[in-house]
């Protein structure tokens, strides 16, 4: 990392490889000067798995069930890639229909990964709502692959020379269903995010990379196609069946971060097109190449022996890697996912390399945050799409309890009618909602009225759960928060008598909360709610309750 020797005053960051909006095992050292980035040295290395050495020292159906894990936001490419390099390296036909499942299963597992992108992109630049919505859509993806490989996330379900199994009884009907679905939901995306002046201001111009950079750092993939080049490995290579479809490659000229979105988007509409035109024309036929089960395996003078044939147990087949080498590779939905591989005449390939797409992709990012501000960072990052974790960002507040000290909830009550008035205004503004946006004079009444339609009309309860435990739970909750304020002993004109005590009364109130949340998550009847509210319960315990403490404490010290 080069930092410049003239400056004295320059601070230097570190940003992960633990931090909320490090999606992965990413560490950045960023170097600042104010808000401006002087220089930024990504690390990496903090997870390694030995992948290719295991491969090396496994047989192709072996190592299957591994390679999901390398991403498993786009496992049915991860296993696409596996299985090509030995199919091209023995001229393996692939019958038609495996090859239409293979490329549904392959645009699915690309929609889903596009998702999980646009939900954490979308939190690290502040909005929060399309974080919850991606999941609606992503679930019903994951529906459909429980459907027809038996698992939601690690499927292990491409074979050589086909599929595990075929498509089963209504499956094919259910996936349509979702493609008119989802198109709808694209088109909300679209309204939500696309015109957003906030969204737009975060993003427009930010992270350019011109035509001969692109090319030069190797990017590939939605950066790629984002800076002007029309490059995808599906019309390049003609793999699998792609050429018999008709779809349009995603590009854009601009280069900056708001390309690079716009191209994903149009890639989940396009997958959803290849989609429709797979279902409605896969063809009958089987569903794997079974004559390759005999080809090249490896020979044992013992197999038809008595022992292995009614005794021992029968390895699966196996297959001879004929001594050459090859690269294979994929337009994956980071970029382009390869494998170079070696044969040795064994049935473990003697060099397994793989070429990760986000790996390749992050080799830019120093480059493209320098000059940057500080928040440009997680915009750019993200763009990037390198491989990230499921996460939840949230965001907490403390009520700041000034005057009246001995009437709480009166000022709760004034505070949050102003925030929901205000949040009213500010949704209204950015979403140009067409309607009546506000009751009584000058709109003062309209928090008012949000706040009993959500008391009376909305059916918070669930139907199979203990609605007694259910309704007291967040009661218990929120209540021991406010008692925690008025226990505090003050004395004469609001002079704190004695710190320690109230410290201590205020942490055995507040540890009350915790119970709430359980109460509410155990009497819903299911099982994440009551996950997440053993979720909230350790959030309160480890850090919310000895965060506020400390600003309570050093508020208490200064009216003292």
């Amino acid at each position: 990392m080069n930092v410049p020797a003239t400056r004295e005053d320059l601070m230097i960051v570190n940003m992960g490889p633990h931090h909320p909006s490090m999606h992965g095992v990413l560490r950045l050292i960023v170097t600042l000067d104010g808000e401006d980035v002087i220089d930024c040295e990504p690390i990496l290395g903090y997870l390694h798995r030995g992948m290719e050495k295991i491969a090396e020292n496994r047989t192709i159906i072996q190592y299957l069930p591994y390679v999901t894990r390398w991403d498993y936001l786009a496992t049915m490419f991860t296993e696409a890639i596996t299985v090509n390099a030995p199919e091209q390296l023995g001229n393996i036909q692939v019958p038609k229909r495996a090859s239409y499942i293979r490329v549904i299963m392959l645009e699915l597992s690309r929609i889903a990964s596009h998702l999980l992108w646009l939900g954490p992109f979308m939190a690290d630049i502040g909005a929060q709502t399309p974080f919850f919505y991606i999941f609606r859509e992503r679930e019903l993806v994951y529906d459909l692959f429980e459907a027809a490989t038996g698992m939601r996330m690690m499927h292990n379900y491409f074979r050589i020379g086909g599929v595990a199994a075929d498509l089963p009884y209504g499956w094919i009907d259910k996936c349509l269903d979702f493609c008119d679905y989802f198109l709808t939901g694209v088109s909300e995306y679209q309204k939500l995010i696309t015109r957003n002046p906030i969204f737009l201001e975060r993003v427009e111009g930010v992270g350019i990379i011109g035509v001969e950079e692109a090319i030069n750092w190797g990017l590939s993939g939605p950066m790629l196609r984002a800076s002007g080049i029309q490059w995808d490995l599906r019309k390049v290579d003609r793999y699998e069946c792609y050429d018999e479809f008709d779809w349009e490659v995603q590009w854009q000229k601009e280069g900056d971060s708001l390309s690079r979105y716009l191209v994903r988007i149009g890639e989940m509409v396009e997958s959803i097109k290849i989609i429709q035109q797979a279902l409605e024309g896969i063809p009958g036929g089987p569903y794997e190449n079974l004559e390759i089960r005999c080809f090249d395996r490896v020979r044992n003078p013992e197999l038809n022996d008595f022992d292995y044939r009614f005794i021992s147990k029968k390895p699966s087949p196996t297959f001879e890697l004929s001594k050459q080498e090859l690269y294979v590779r994929v337009e994956a939905p980071k970029g382009e996912l390869g494998v170079f591989l070696i044969g040795d005449q064994n049935v473990f390939p003697w060099r397994w390399k793989i070429r990760p797409p986000g790996f390749i992709n992050l080799q830019i990012l120093p480059q493209l945050v320098k000059r940057m501000k500080l928040a440009d960072i997680m915009t750019i990052l993200d763009i990037n799409s390198f491989s990230r974790l499921e996460y939840l960002k949230e965001v907490y507040g403390m009520i700041w309890v000034l005057v009246p000290i001995f009437t709480p909830v009166l000022g709760i009550t004034i505070g949050v009618l102003a925030i929901v008035w205000l949040e009213r205004e500010i949704s209204a503004g950015i979403q140009q909602r067409i309607g009546p946006e506000y009751a009584g004079p000058l709109g003062i009444l309209q928090a008012l009225a949000d706040g009993t339609k959500l008391l009376f009309k909305e059916n918070l309860l669930p139907s199979r759960g203990d609605t007694r435990l259910f309704s007291i739970g967040p009661s218990i909750a929120v209540i021991s928060i406010l008692l925690s304020y008025l226990i505090i002993p003050f004395g004469s004109n609001l002079v704190l008598s004695d710190l320690n005590i109230g410290v201590f009364l205020w942490i055995a109130i507040s540890s009350i909360a915790p119970i709430g949340l359980l109460m509410s998550g155990y009497g819903s009847n299911n099982k994440y709610s009551f996950l997440g509210g053993l979720r909230a319960a350790a959030q309160s315990i480890s850090y919310e309750i000895p965060l506020t403490l400390c600003v309570l404490s050093i508020s208490l010290r200064a009216i003292r």
